[in-house]
């Protein structure tokens, strides 16, 4: 806690020095922003202890009895919850801290704002940054014990795009994922159809990865949306597609699956596994209590009316929850 609040003191010293007026946020209550509920469902193998109202189409191992080696020799408990462990930024504004109370850094320098261009009356292209913070709650609050089967740390700031000339250019952006060229087709974003209803009914398909569901295309993975439908469609896409990002780089790892590494030890997956993840908006309004949170890919029309006003300019926070399969012992 005493290197959380040096950390927000010095940023807050930082961002005095700049006049942050068009930078909306506020900081996040766990107690009251937070959707509790969508902790669940919590199994023991494939039992469910505590069900959930959000689709989970993840699977869970068979076996309430597991064994590993990793990283020391254990017999367990196999155990599945999921647990919020990242906070997502998506805004207009270089630098902009949305999810710390609105705070703009100073940098020195220009990095290129946020836009919105129409190229006509039916396409609309737009282009934000992006902020990924470390935020392993449920280790904060000792509400699972076991620290293994948690994500740890302290907050923490992981990802600003403003530093990734990746972001902000799609042909840079092709060096991290050249195989955006297969998809771009129309056949490979009709069946981005199947995956949209899908992902809001049961969950994503985790087979069509390219595919972020009724929010559009997970490529390329840069701050550029071809087809802007709204600010919380838009900023939703880009938490996804920052979330495959970072699996291609290696900083997200699986978490999840019936057996192997993953029930033991956590390893790398450059393609993004879209069933393990889910979010909930937290800025500029948070959405929580039963249906607060929803799978990568589900349509935001259910629930985005009355999440983007003017005065919050193009300010969005995310909170990120990822399935956890972990032999607790």
């Amino acid at each position: 806690m005493k290197k959380l609040i040096i950390f927000i003191t010095s940023i807050f010293f930082v961002s005095s020095l700049y006049a942050g007026e068009l930078c909306h946020g506020s900081f996040v209550n766990p107690i009251t922003d937070v959707c509790w509920s969508c902790l669940f469902p919590i199994t023991i193998g494939n039992v469910s202890v505590f069900s959930g109202s959000t689709p989970d189409n993840s699977s869970n191992p068979s076996s309430p009895v597991c064994y590993c080696n990793t990283p020391f020799p254990r017999v367990g408990i196999s155990l599945g919850f999921w647990e919020p462990m990242a906070l997502v930024d998506v805004t207009r504004l270089p630098f902009c801290l949305v999810n710390l109370g609105g705070l703009q850094l100073n940098m020195g320098a220009s990095f290129g704002t946020g836009s919105q261009e129409t190229a006509n009356s039916d396409h609309n292209n737009s282009f934000y940054h992006v902020h990924w913070y470390r935020y392993p709650l449920l280790f904060w609050l000792k509400i699972i014990a076991d620290g293994l089967c948690l994500e740890t740390g302290d907050l923490d700031i992981a990802y600003l795009t403003e530093l990734d000339p990746t972001w902000r250019n799609d042909e840079w952006g092709f060096i991290l994922n050249p195989e955006a060229i297969l998809f771009g087709n129309p056949i490979a974003q009709a069946a981005c159809a199947a995956d949209s209803l899908a992902a809001s009914t049961r969950g994503p398909i985790d087979f069509l990865f390219w595919c972020g569901g009724a929010q559009g295309s997970l490529y390329p993975m840069t701050g550029h949306v071809q087809e802007h439908v709204g600010g919380v469609q838009a900023s939703t896409l880009l938490t996804e597609r920052m979330a495959f990002k970072m699996h291609r780089e290696g900083l997200l790892w699986e978490s999840a699956g019936v057996d192997g590494p993953a029930l033991c030890q956590m390893y790398p997956s450059p393609f993004m596994p879209k069933s393990r993840y889910r979010y909930q908006m937290v800025n500029p309004v948070p959405t929580t209590g039963s249906g607060g949170c929803h799978p990568f890919g589900a349509t935001t029309m259910t629930w985005g009316a009355g999440h983007e006003y003017p005065f919050t300019g193009e300010d969005f926070g995310y909170l990120v929850w990822r399935k956890r399969n972990c032999c607790s012992g």
